[in-house]
């Protein structure tokens, strides 16, 4: 219906890039014919920082060397997203109020030297 009344939508098609994004291109796209243009990944730092081992009561601190072992998992996911759906990805960072401008970069910088573009989305911290 939305693509009967709009030039675009925007859909959420799932829960992680993995699961959420196999079934909506491979069973969803596939049974209606929908054939999506692009994706967005939205990534917080803190939950980089959680996959990098940070305790979840140390995840408001900075930390630099957790977030790059974290980011890892970002990374694996937008490499599958792009190779495997062959599909235009674009990561979103949803940024809370704690997450450094360091902390912002390093997830900017590794996820370009994939090709990817970032947008820093604030819908968390402004509502």
């Amino acid at each position: 219906m939305a693509l009967k009344l709009a030039d675009y939508v925007v859909t959420e098609a799932g829960f992680g890039a993995d699961l959420g994004a196999e079934k909506f291109v491979d069973i969803k796209c596939r049974l209606s014919g929908l054939k999506p243009s692009a994706v967005v990944l939205v990534a917080t730092v803190r939950a980089l920082k959680s996959h990098g081992g940070v305790d979840k009561s140390d995840l408001n601190r900075e930390n630099l060397a957790a977030l790059q072992r974290g980011v890892l998992n970002l990374l694996k996911h937008v490499e599958n997203v792009t190779q495997n759906f062959g599909l235009p990805t674009v990561v979103a960072i949803n940024r809370f109020p704690t997450d450094s401008p360091a902390e912002l970069q390093l997830v900017e910088q590794e996820c370009r030297k994939l090709g990817v573009n970032v947008a820093l989305s604030e819908v968390w911290g402004k509502g």
